[in-house]
């Protein structure tokens, strides 16, 4: 397997990985169903004919709207489906053989359904960070039984650290400073990552936060102590990071 066929071969596959996942994060948040159902236009609610499904190609061809209503369809959508197919480019160039090109894709994909629906909602609900740390053990297993317990205890230091975290901070600061999904999170990068890679996690999701913060003030040139931030983003860099380049200093 060289890189190439591989990074060609898992990008055509993000794609398609991506177009599931920008239904996913439209659908999720409104409690619909995610995997029954037809994808419906927004504008005119009729169901889209297999050749509109088509990721990226369909809406160039269909110059971002429907073919009916002509309503404007969102640029999210192959903006997320381009995401996907990075990912998974990034994962076939980043493996030395297919399982680990499959993990790192795999692991890219949940990341990216979870960044999202955090910047647009504020909200990482279980159905995502669960699943995020079942596969990090599972990944882990397939690498050994030694690697699967160093993960497992990352999944439990991470949890409890960051729930410990957030817990402190609300008891002095007498308001929320971590949302209820971060420590879940947190949990699924420490099965992926394993305890060792845990504040490298910490310090890519700080770096990307920083950075953030850096480019609002640039832009606003001021940011209040109380601004909501969406922490399940700048965690989910830091374990991609992470698991891409190992922890630092090692």
């Amino acid at each position: 397997m060289t890189p190439a066929i591989a990074a060609a071969v898992m990008g055509l596959l993000g794609l398609i990985i991506g177009s599931f996942l920008a239904a996913v994060s439209v659908r999720l948040p409104r409690d619909e169903g995610v995997v029954a159902g037809r994808s419906r236009c927004m504008g005119c609610e009729k169901p889209l004919r297999a050749w509109e499904l088509v990721p990226l190609f369909s809406w160039l061809a269909l110059r971002g709207r429907c073919a009916r209503c002509e309503t404007p369809i969102s640029r999210r959508y192959p903006m997320i489906e381009i995401g996907g197919a990075l990912v998974g480019v990034w994962a076939g160039f980043s493996g030395a053989s297919w399982l680990m090109v499959g993990l790192t894709a795999v692991l890219g994909w949940q990341l990216l359904l979870i960044a999202i629906v955090d910047a647009e909602n504020f909200w990482l609900p279980d159905i995502l960070t669960w699943p995020l740390a079942a596969t990090g053990l599972i990944a882990a297993a397939t690498l050994g039984w030694n690697v699967a317990l160093n993960h497992l205890i990352g999944a439990a230091v991470g949890f409890g650290g960051l729930w410990l975290i957030g817990w402190l901070y609300k008891a002095v600061r007498k308001r929320d400073g971590l949302g209820g999904g971060d420590p879940f999170l947190f949990a699924g990068a420490g099965a992926w990552v394993g305890w060792i890679g845990l504040p490298s996690v910490l310090l890519w999701a700080s770096a990307a936060g920083l950075s953030l913060v850096f480019g609002m003030l640039v832009v606003r040139r001021s940011v209040s102590a109380t601004e909501k931030l969406p922490f399940g983003v700048f965690l989910a860099v830091g374990t991609w990071l992470t698991w891409l380049y190992g922890p630092l200093g090692f």
